[in-house]
C-alpha cells in the first residue's frame, strides 16, 4: 500500500531542483509539494494523434512532426520561416516575427516537436507564432508518454520559469515524480465528499494533471473548486470567531428618543425593508460581540436615513459615530442630508471633516471630536490621518465600502473602542460575491424604494438620434426640469477624456444650448469649485450639468430628471445603473438616455439592452458578473477578492452556496473530525489541512 505524501515537503527533494531553481519557483509561490500540485493546468491539448489528419485552412490544429529547414526573410519586417513536416510528410511553415534569433537557435533541423495554432494559407499552409512543445532534447526517449500520445496539460509559466526548465514539460516531470512517491492525503470531511458526490483527493489530483480522457477533467476540477471554496468559507468563519473573541465595549441604547423624534418628523414613511433593516441591525447590537454588517440597497432605496436611525441609538448614549465616504461630494451629500434631518437637534454635534481645510478650522474640529463634543462625524480619507482622535468611537458607517482597502477600514476601526461596523453599498453585489467578499458579515438588504418613485425610462440611441435627444432636453428644461450629461473618465486616457468633457461643455454651452445655463463638473476641479457648481445645480441656477462619473454616487437633486450618458458602451452595467440612479429621485417622470456610436461590441450591446429592459439593480449585477467577471465588476485594485487558483466565481456559484452550508455546519458542529486548522489559517495555508 502506498504511503501518504507529505504536502509540506520542500520541492528541493525533487531531483534537479537546486538553489537557483528553488529561488525562481519561490518567487512564483511554489515552495512545497502542495504548492506544486495545486499549480493547476491552464488548458489541455489532446495529443492522441491520428496519422490521417487532413489540413484545412482556418482549423486550429495540434500537429506532431519535426523541423526540416529554416531561413530568414528580410524586408520591412524580418521574419523566420521554419519548415515543419507532419507525420504525413505535409509541410507547414512556422512563422516568427518576434524572438527571431531565439527560435532560429532553438528550432534546429530534425528537432521533434508538437505545434498548435490556427492554419492559414499563404504560398502554402502556415501557423503564425505557434504554441509548441519540444519532445526530445537528445537525452530522452521520444516516446516518453508524459509528453506525447495522450492528453497533455499546459501550465502557466513565465520566461524566468522557462529559463530554469519549468515550461509545461518541466512541470509535468516534477509533478509526476511527486505522484510516484505515494498517495495524496484527503482534507475534506468524509460525509461532505459523500454528500456532494466529490471525487477523492488522490484520484482528482492525478486526473487533473494526467487525464486519460477530456471528460474526466471536469469532475476533478469540480473537486478542487469546491475544496478551495470550502476552505475559504472556513477561513471567513474563523475570522468571524476571532473577531467575536474581543467583546463589545460600548453598548447602544435599546431605545432612542432622538430616533423616535426623527421618525415622527419625517415627511415620508419608511418602507418595510427600511424598518426591517433597522430592527435587524439593532437586534444584532444586543450581542456581546461587535456588529459587522453590510447594508445593501439599490440606488435611491434610503440607506442613509436607515443608517442614521441606527446611529442615533449610539449617539443618545454618548457614543460617537463616523460616516466614512469615498469622495468629498458624497461626504457633503451625507452631511447635508443628515443635517437636514437633525437640524432641530443641534445638541447632537454634527461635524464634517474634509481634506484641504485651513489649519485653524481643522484644529477646532479635531478638538471637538477628541473631547466628545462632536457625536457624529462625516468625512473622507481625511479621517484616517493620525491627528484624528475620538473620545468614544463606537460605530463606523462606511459608504460604498468596496472603494476602501482592507488596511483603510482597519485604520478607522483602530481609532475606536472595538467599534461596530456598518458597511453600506449602493452597488447591488451578486450573492456569489457577497458570500466571498463579505461572508463574515451579516447581510441586510433594502430592496424596495420609497413610495411614489417611478421606474426610470431608459433608452439606447445612436448618433442619428442626437438632434432629437437635444430637442427633448430643451423641452424638459424649459418646463423647469434639469439634466445631467455624463462623459466617461477612464484611467488609461484620463487626460484625453477630461479634454473631451471640457470640450463638450464648451460646444454645448456655446453652440447647442447657448440660451440655457450649462455647468461643468469633474474630479480634477478644486473642492471649492466643485461645491460652487453643485450648489448652483441644486438651486436650478445651472440647468444642464456636463460632468464625469464624479456624480456616480451620492448626488441627490430631485429636480434633475434627464440623464444622458455619452459613450455608454464604455461603462459596465453596474456603473450605468449607478449613474441612472442620479435621476428618478422624486415622483416626476425620469429618463436615462444611453448614447453610443453606430458600431459597438456584442458585449456592449448585451450590457445596454440589459439596462433598457430592467431597473432591478440586483438582477443587473448578476448579469454584469456574467459578462465582465468579478475583478472588472468591482474594480481590480481594491476589490478584496481572493486569488483562487481554480475556483471561478461566475461558473462555480452553486458550489460556493454548497461550500458555505457545509463549512458552517462543520464549524458549528461537534464533529469527530476536529477543526484542527486554525494555525494553518493564520499561516495562510488553509488548503492543506490534513
Amino acid at each position: 500500500m502506498m504511503g501518504k505524501i507529505n504536502l509540506d515537503e520542500s520541492i528541493t527533494s525533487i531531483k534537479g531542483i537546486g538553489p537557483k531553481r528553488l529561488e525562481v519557483l519561490k518567487s512564483h509561490g511554489i515552495e512545497t509539494y502542495g504548492d506544486l500540485l495545486t499549480t493547476y493546468p491552464r488548458r489541455y491539448l489532446d495529443r492522441n494523434f491520428t496519422k490521417d489528419i487532413i489540413l484545412k485552412q482556418g482549423d486550429v490544429v495540434t500537429l506532431l512532426g519535426s523541423i526540416s529547414d529554416s531561413y530568414l526573410v528580410h524586408g520591412r519586417k524580418s521574419r523566420l520561416i521554419v519548415g515543419f513536416r507532419t507525420q504525413n510528410n505535409e509541410r507547414v511553415n512556422l512563422v516568427f516575427f518576434r524572438g527571431v534569433n531565439f527560435f532560429n537557435k532553438l528550432l534546429t533541423v530534425d528537432r521533434k516537436l508538437v505545434v498548435s495554432g490556427k492554419l492559414e494559407y499563404f504560398k502554402g499552409y502556415q501557423i503564425l507564432h505557434p504554441e509548441y512543445e519540444l519532445l526530445t532534447d537528445g537525452h530522452e526517449d521520444e516516446n516518453d508518454l508524459l509528453h506525447v500520445g495522450r492528453i497533455i496539460p499546459l501550465y502557466p509559466s513565465t520566461e524566468a520559469l522557462k529559463e530554469e526548465g519549468f515550461d509545461s514539460k518541466g512541470f509535468r516531470k516534477a509533478i509526476d515524480s511527486i505522484l510516484k512517491q505515494g498517495a495524496i492525503p484527503e482534507n475534506l470531511p468524509t460525509k461532505v465528499i459523500k454528500k456532494r458526490n466529490l471525487m477523492n483527493r488522490d484520484e482528482a489530483i492525478r486526473i487533473i494533471h494526467f487525464p486519460e480522457t477530456m471528460e474526466s477533467i471536469q469532475p476533478a476540477r469540480q473537486r478542487f473548486a469546491y475544496e478551495e471554496l470550502y476552505y475559504f468559507q472556513l477561513l471567513l468563519l474563523y475570522k468571524q470567531k476571532e473577531r467575536e473573541k474581543v467583546k463589545r465595549v460600548l453598548w447602544p441604547l435599546p431605545k432612542s428618543k432622538s430616533a423616535e423624534s426623527l421618525l415622527k418628523n419625517l415627511p415620508f414613511s419608511l418602507t418595510e425593508d427600511q424598518k426591517n433593516a433597522v430592527d435587524s441591525i439593532l437586534k444584532s447590537t444586543k450581542k456581546d460581540a461587535p456588529l459587522a454588517a453590510l447594508l445593501q440597497g439599490d440606488v435611491g432605496s434610503g440607506k442613509t436615513i436607515t443608517a442614521l436611525l441606527i446611529a442615533l441609538h449610539y449617539i443618545d448614549n454618548s457614543i460617537q459615530t463616523v460616516f466614512l465616504a469615498p469622495t468629498e461630494i458624497l461626504a457633503r451629500q451625507h452631511f447635508e442630508t443628515i443635517y437636514k434631518f437633525l437640524g432641530n437637534m443641534p445638541f447632537l454635534g454634527i461635524e464634517l471633516l474634509l481634506g484641504g481645510e485651513n489649519k485653524k478650522t481643522r484644529a477646532e474640529k479635531l478638538a471637538r471630536i477628541k473631547n466628545g463634543e462632536s457625536s457624529l462625524v462625516v468625512g473622507t480619507h481625511s479621517l484616517f490621518q493620525d491627528d484624528v482622535q475620538f473620545a468614544d468611537l463606537g460605530l463606523v458607517v462606511i459608504d460604498e465600502q468596496h472603494k476602501f482597502g482592507v488596511d483603510q477600514r482597519e485604520t478607522i476601526r483602530s481609532k475606536g473602542k472595538n467599534p461596530d461596523i456598518l458597511a453600506m453599498t449602493a452597488t447591488p453585489i451578486p450573492r456569489t460575491l457577497c458570500l466571498t467578499l463579505y461572508g463574515d458579515l451579516e447581510l441586510v438588504n433594502i430592496r424596495s424604494k420609497p413610495a411614489g418613485r417611478k421606474p426610470i425610462d431608459t433608452r439606447w440611441y445612436k448618433e442619428d438620434r442626437r438632434a432629437g435627444v437635444y430637442n427633448s432636453i430643451r423641452k424638459y428644461v424649459k418646463e423647469g426640469r434639469q439634466c445631467y450629461i455624463v462623459y466617461p473618465l477612464v484611467e488609461d486616457s484620463e487626460k484625453l477624456d477630461l479634454e473631451s468633457c471640457t470640450k463638450a461643455h464648451e460646444e454645448l454651452s456655446k453652440d447647442i444650448f447657448s440660451d440655457l445655463k450649462v455647468g461643468l463638473l469633474h474630479g480634477k476641479m478644486k473642492s471649492a469649485e466643485k461645491d460652487t457648481v453643485m450648489a448652483a445645480f441644486k438651486q436650478n441656477k445651472i440647468q444642464i450639468l456636463v460632468t464625469t462619473t464624479v456624480v456616480e454616487v451620492g448626488v441627490d437633486v430631485p429636480n434633475a430628471t434627464i440623464l444622458v450618458v455619452e459613450h455608454a458602451d464604455r461603462f459596465g452595467i453596474s456603473q450605468l445603473h449607478q449613474l441612472r440612479g442620479r435621476v428618478g429621485r422624486s415622483d416626476l417622470e425620469s429618463y436615462c438616455i444611453l448614447m453610443t456610436g453606430n458600431y459597438i461590441s456584442d458585449d456592449a450591446m448585451e450590457r445596454l439592452n440589459a439596462l433598457v429592459n430592467s431597473n432591478d439593480g440586483y438582477a443587473l449585477s448578476e448579469k454584469d458578473l456574467e459578462i465582465r467577471g468579478p475583478g472588472e465588476l468591482l474594480g481590480v485594485k481594491q476589490s478584496g477578492l481572493p486569488e483562487f487558483k481554480i475556483a471561478d466565481l461566475v461558473h462555480d456559484r452553486n458550489l460556493l452556496e454548497d461550500a458555505k452550508k457545509d463549512a458552517t455546519e462543520f464549524a458549528n458542529g461537534d464533529d469527530t473530525e476536529k477543526w484542527e486548522i486554525q494555525s494553518r489559517f493564520q499561516e495562510g495555508k488553509f488548503l492543506f489541512a490534513n
